[in-house]
């Protein structure tokens, strides 16, 4: 006979309802819509609560059983050792549950282990600790993920549009009736509206994102709660979504946006940014900001719709029901911000110059300063050309990999990568050399025809600090092919920049400490 539904939940908060995992162990729970979080010293035990939720069903032992199965096999992927397996929850004698017992199966429960909360992203926020290099770092991680991550036909067709329009319909249906709680009838109103059109309106940009194979079977739930980064420096994704692979399959864009969303919540826009520009980096995918609002105003009304789905489930303790109201609110407005105007003022920003003159390090710099991406010449050159960023494309100066009709399409690609991230009303930063009148000009047009400020800074260091540079370079794994043999025939080729207006064309001495260069570079383009 099978216990009352919430007995299993009683009887597991019992001392030494846990000593086959754990003897004289302590226990406090954490509820969620759909699990019940037992929390021991050194492990956790996580049991799926028999519901039916629409998107998922739980309400059977056998569906529970594979769903603690696949959370275990996926999440794998990015917590490799965390998850231990799935353990039976029995029905003993005495007629109570406990976890590893000899009597009845009549549940299931992933076991785990307790990793530290104090190296949680979303208490490291808390603490100041989620640094801009921790951010990286943790884009670094995603962006190999997907890149390994299957992608296959039954995995493409999810990022249809028309499957991305019943995923959004759906979170409209089972919000109908909550929503004019938490946001007025117009701003319900605007919302819909918004996610409905672009979908629709916005077709070719979804189309794109599949012919570029960036449809994937990702995390699902990529929040701040779910990534611990160990003092050793490494990265744990916890949690991804085993219930339901229409949530799963997806744009690698949504699971990114998952994360930027929730950094943005928690009052962090500029690590969002951060997040994203180091993203699009590490996966050379720029044609993100073509649908990343999008995603996120997706992805903060589903957590809308979960915190509803718990303030509304009178199984939840009242001070979590509070909360998740309070949630439900924060997220909706969260994701009608995203259809509207950004304060953000977009501005094409190119950092030009000879050959180790400090371009990169500039773009890199001023990069944290306006949470843009930097879309670099050297990396475009080798991704277009099929070739990892660290390997040297040698050979004579304005050869093989340099010449100038590869060179000319590697601008052309620069410029409409940098396209797509103003027209997500973004800034962007350029790092190449600019060498000719003629590509700075192509740089110019591209923010007169958005109607956005452009500024080139041009980098300049003397000969001897150049040369010094490059010596230093050769010793070192580096994207940039520049070195000692070719860089006075690239000096020789190099167009005095006399063409633009002075408020436009910024020179920056960058023989000094970086972090003067930066100085010196933001009075002059902030003040």
């Amino acid at each position: 006979m099978a216990p009352r539904p919430d007995q299993v939940k009683t009887d597991l908060l019992r001392p030494g309802a846990f000593a086959a995992i754990a003897p004289a162990c302590s226990v406090s729970l954490i509820e969620t819509h759909i699990s019940w979080v037992f929390v021991l010293d050194r492990d956790v035990l996580k049991v799926k609560r028999p519901v039916d939720l629409g998107f998922l069903d739980f309400r059977s032992c056998e569906q529970r059983r594979l769903a603690c199965e696949e959370e275990v096999r996926l999440n794998a992927r990015l917590a490799p050792g965390v998850y231990r397996g799935v353990v039976p929850v029995t029905l003993e004698l005495d007629g109570r549950c406990v976890v590893g017992g000899l009597g009845l199966v009549v549940d299931w429960a992933v076991h785990m282990e307790r990793m530290s909360d104090a190296r949680r992203a979303d208490h490291l926020l808390g603490e100041g600790q989620l640094t801009p290099r921790r951010i990286d770092a943790i884009a670094a991680t995603i962006a190999e993920f997907h890149r390994d991550a299957r992608s296959d036909a039954e995995v493409t067709r999810l990022g249809d549009p028309a499957a991305i329009a019943r995923n959004v319909e759906e979170n409209f249906d089972q919000t109908r009736s909550s929503l004019g709680r938490y946001l007025s009838p117009q701003e319900s109103e605007e919302i819909v509206r918004w996610q409905t059109r672009f979908v629709r309106d916005e077709r070719e940009r979804f189309m794109k994102r599949i012919a570029q194979r960036r449809i994937v079977e990702g995390h699902g739930d990529l929040r701040l709660e779910h990534v611990y980064l160990e003092e050793s420096g490494t990265i744990r994704v916890l949690d991804c979504i085993e219930f339901n692979e229409r949530f799963r399959y997806a744009d690698a864009c949504a699971d990114i946006a998952f994360l930027s969303m929730d950094l943005a919540r928690a009052g962090r826009v500029d690590l969002a940014e951060r997040l994203l520009a180091a993203y699009a980096r590490e996966a050379d995918d720029y044609e993100l900001y073509s649908v990343v609002d999008f995603y996120e105003s997706y992805r903060a009304f589903v957590r809308g719709k979960i915190a509803a789905m718990l303030e509304n489930d009178g199984g939840v303790e009242p001070a979590a029901r509070e909360r998740a109201a309070k949630e439900a609110r924060r997220y909706f407005l969260l994701a009608l911000s995203r259809g509207r105007p950004s304060l953000v003022n977009p501005i094409v920003i190119a950092v030009g110059g000879v050959i180790a003159s400090g371009k990169s390090a500039v773009a890199n710099r001023l990069s944290g300063e306006l949470g843009a991406p930097v879309i670099e010449a050297d990396r475009t050159r080798k991704a277009m050309l099929g070739v990892p960023p660290l390997r040297r494309l040698e050979g004579p100066a304005w050869s093989g990999a340099y010449d100038e009709p590869i060179s000319d399409q590697v601008y052309a690609e620069l410029l409409r990568r940098a396209a797509i991230v103003v027209e997500s009303r973004r800034p962007v930063i350029l790092d190449a050399s600019f060498r000719s009148a003629a590509l700075r000009r192509a740089a110019r047009d591209l923010a007169a025809s958005r109607g956005v400020p452009f500024r080139l800074i041009e980098c300049r260091a003397t000969p001897e600090v150049c040369r010094e540079r490059l010596v230093a370079r050769e010793r070192e794994p580096s994207v940039s092919d520049g070195r000692l043999a070719i860089f006075d025939a690239f000096c020789a080729r190099f167009e005095p920049i006399v063409e633009l207006p002075p408020g436009e064309h910024i020179v920056l001495d960058t023989t000094a400490a970086l972090d003067d260069t930066v100085d010196e570079l933001r009075r002059r383009l902030f003040d």
